[in-house]
């Protein structure tokens, strides 16, 4: 195995716009830990956190940031503490962020956070599905609390922001798993249509007025809210159309956050930040290994479908350009996918 590795990184934070916004890089090979898999990666896609990070962070002097933090690919390679995985082994994650990113030929990844992938699809359309299946799992299911063997049928769920990558898959997974009657908002024909593809009963335009349109729906009332994008500019609405003892989960980062519109109603505020685990490494780290398991075979049996958008080709640095400008566009629909060096 060769002691380099192709990647793509930055030196310094600059806007996208910026020729060096990023850079076809060649950096030294990992070698795994003694809880780590090497991975070889074959496919990647691209998340608001990479945009973010590029914006936010600048490495150190002389050092490199590679970003990514979704992949599909194989295993090279196991540490000595690792169980259950095997050399050849066809695997997807997300990834921490504390560590390299997956826009490198190899990577490295506690094998608690990875767990084998679907086989109905490939590298490409798996890469899609991790880190925003991860965070739409932990929102409905650990955060907001919805119990997949209770009944749901008196309340509705209000996804704000439904036709991004989270949202994608987010619709699909409380329809399969849920009764609970889903209200989604999405702003142009094309994203309308793809949400109410996806699962959705109901489809608003979080563009007008919000309230109007969702008190005007026969649908029972809206006990769960996911926030997932432009929290701040619907909080109003928001802490108007929530049941009393209601739950918001938001994943967003908004600009202001005032708690005490929700107090009249006991509404219960939290946050959903799917590197949580791997970050303080908690004593449920293996959770997001069975989560990812669970919604592989999902994909298996054919109950939900990958979210993937867009294909931008091989991974490399001109074509993370495109994929960046599209996400800070606001107008990506799904999930941007590359493939291959």
């Amino acid at each position: 195995m060769s002691e380099t590795m192709k990647a793509v990184g930055y030196h310094t934070s600059l806007p996208i716009t910026d020729q060096d916004a990023l850079l076809n890089l060649t950096l030294p090979m990992p070698a795994p830990g003694p809880k780590d898999l090497l991975v070889r990666v074959e496919a990647v896609s691209v998340n608001p956190v990479d945009t973010k990070i590029r914006t936010r962070v600048q490495p150190a002097e002389g050092q490199a940031q590679v970003l990514g933090w979704d992949a599909a690919g194989i295993v090279e390679a196991v540490g000595a503490k690792v169980d259950g995985f095997a050399a050849g082994d066809k695997v997807w994650y997300a990834g921490d962020v504390s560590r390299p990113g997956s826009n490198s030929e190899y990577q490295r990844v506690d094998a608690r956070i990875a767990s084998r992938r679907p086989t109905a699809i490939g590298a490409a359309e798996a890469a899609a599905l991790p880190l925003t299946g991860l965070t739409a799992y932990e929102l409905l299911f650990d955060r907001l609390g919805l119990d997949p063997e209770a009944d749901h049928s008196n309340h509705s769920l209000l996804v704000i922001g439904a036709a991004g990558g989270v949202g994608s898959i987010l619709v699909q997974l409380a329809r399969q798993l849920t009764n609970i009657r889903i209200v989604a908002t999405a702003s142009r024909p094309e994203t309308q249509a793809w949400v109410e593809e996806l699962g959705a009963h109901h489809v608003v335009d979080h563009r007008g007025d919000l309230v109007s349109q969702i008190t005007g729906l026969a649908c029972p009332p809206v006990k769960y809210v996911a926030s997932l994008n432009q929290t701040d500019a619907h909080l109003n609405a928001i802490a108007e159309v929530i049941a009393p003892q209601g739950k918001l989960c938001l994943i967003d980062d908004p600009a202001e956050f005032t708690i005490i519109p929700f107090k009249r109603k006991s509404v219960s505020i939290h946050w959903e930040f799917m590197f949580t685990r791997a970050l303080f490494q908690t004593e449920d780290i293996l959770r997001q290994q069975a989560i990812l398991t669970h919604i592989a075979a999902m994909v298996d049996a054919g109950q939900i479908i990958t979210t993937v958008a867009e294909h931008f080709g091989t991974i490399n640095a001109d074509n993370l350009k495109r994929a960046h400008a599209l996400l800070e566009s606001q107008k990506a629909r799904g999930k941007i996918v590359l493939e291959g060096f």
